[in-house]
């Protein structure tokens, strides 16, 4: 059964850093694009990042380049999303999804139960 597990929100001050995980299993890892949606209190998802498994290409939204990296560990079947300089609106439930290459998140195929992320002071 495929499974992609979320862990490392929590809350942080703004200007603060996080790092996400997402451990992937049930599903042969190299065949998918993963990557992160967000969705925010009263907002739709939207893509944040994504990692092409294809050509090693990485996509960011344009809110979050220069801050956020996305990397990927195939020997642990794991994608990274570090967050720097953190902004309260980056608040959100983050989402682990394969495949992210969709021009819409209605065409993700799997998706993680989510990660809060609060950015406050």
């Amino acid at each position: 059964q495929l499974q992609l597990v979320e862990s490392g929100g929590g809350l942080v001050q703004p200007g603060g850093s996080l790092r996400l995980s997402c451990a992937a299993s049930g599903f042969a890892f190299d065949d998918y694009a993963i990557g992160w949606f967000r969705q925010a209190p009263g907002k739709g998802r939207e893509a944040v990042s994504c990692f092409n498994n294809e050509n090693s290409r990485t996509f960011y939204a344009d809110s979050v380049k220069g801050r956020f990296t996305i990397s990927r560990d195939n020997a642990k079947n794991t994608v990274y999303l570090q967050m720097n300089g953190l902004k309260p609106e980056d608040t959100a439930v983050y989402y682990c999804a394969a495949d992210c290459l969709v021009t819409s998140p209605d065409m993700v195929k799997y998706w993680g139960q989510g990660a809060q992320v609060t950015v406050s002071s």
